[in-house]
């Protein structure tokens, strides 16, 4: 390293002594090429850089492995304490026995899957994009943002369970469209809220700066309150993937609909009314996988936009 710069710099010397430093513009080609003559050293280096571990350093990483090691344990606990207490399968069936039944019936877990995560993604999109227009149409005016706000409010902390038989039994022609409807209820409000505040927590000397050079109201919120509230809608996202989960869960539960279109919480039910714990315990821990998966993507887009402008997903040089 030390040679190679000495060289880049012995060059760079070179060139400023035949080129002349007296030419302003002769300057500003001095420093082009000297980035070119380091750009053309940093060709030799090879690819394996400290600053991009390879897969197997980023997997035995601290943020991987220390709750790897974790869940091991826990699952190796659970299967000893069932083994040694012969717990039958029908109150608490171990983790090996869990497993394989999951494989035994994969055939009919994973078609009751895909219902339910069709009914997450579409109540989720849908929730996005409201919410995020929402959030506009409340920045926009305080008196909006006051005379709706509440009633987003009511709406979340108004029990799912309570409302969803009154929607499946409204939207009885379409089942499918209740379940999202639902889904969409317990998903929306964390969006709207994380938003309106991220559109409202702009710094005022920039609004006053915008304000001076005469931007229009559309400008401003191109320009300076939707990249302001990217951190904050992203973080409502992250939390509405998993209640969307949760409410097409709970809404399949109520609605209990069979046959091709049932989702895992149907699966569930089925399994518990004919003590067929092994299987719920199976069904359980594909929505609990779900929603992880729902989560560890939803973090990942956060950080993949954030990661080169906002503090929060920026790597400390130190």
């Amino acid at each position: 390293m030390f040679w190679r710069q000495l060289t880049v710099l012995i060059l760079g010397l070179q060139e400023f002594l035949r080129m002349g430093w007296l030419n302003p513009p002769t300057s500003i080609n001095l420093f082009s090429n000297l980035s070119k003559v380091k750009r053309s050293g940093d060709q030799d280096k090879p690819r394996t850089l400290p600053n991009h571990p390879s897969l197997i350093k980023r997997t035995l990483s601290p943020n991987i492995l220390a709750p790897a090691v974790v869940g091991v344990f826990a699952i190796a606990a659970w299967e000893i304490f069932v083994r040694v207490t012969n717990m039958p399968p029908y109150l608490l069936p171990g983790p090996i026995l869990v497993f394989q039944t999951l494989i035994s019936s994969w055939g009919e877990l994973f078609p009751s899957l895909l219902v339910t995560l069709k009914v997450t993604l579409i109540a989720f999109i849908i929730a996005a994009i409201s919410g995020l227009l929402i959030s506009v149409l409340f920045a926009q005016s305080k008196w909006i943002e006051r005379s709706f706000f509440p009633y987003a409010v009511i709406l979340q902390t108004t029990p799912i369970v309570a409302i969803a038989p009154l929607i499946i039994m409204w939207l009885k022609n379409d089942t499918f469209l209740a379940l999202i409807v639902c889904a969409w209820i317990v998903a929306f409000f964390p969006i709207v809220s994380n938003t309106t505040l991220g559109l409202n927590s702009v710094d005022h000397n920039l609004i006053n700066l915008f304000h001076l050079y005469r931007a229009s109201r559309w400008q401003t919120l191109i320009y300076l309150r939707l990249p302001s509230a990217m951190p904050y809608f992203l973080g409502g996202l992250k939390i509405s993937g998993g209640l969307a989960l949760i409410g097409a869960v709970v809404a399949e539960f109520v609605a209990g609909t069979g046959g091709s279109q049932s989702g895992l919480a149907y699966q569930i039910l089925i399994a518990s009314y004919n003590l067929q714990i092994p299987r719920m315990f199976a069904a359980l821990f594909m929505i609990t996988l779900t929603g992880v998966l729902v989560f560890v993507c939803l973090t990942w887009l956060s950080d993949f936009l954030l990661r080169e402008w906002h503090e929060s997903a920026i790597k400390r040089e130190n």
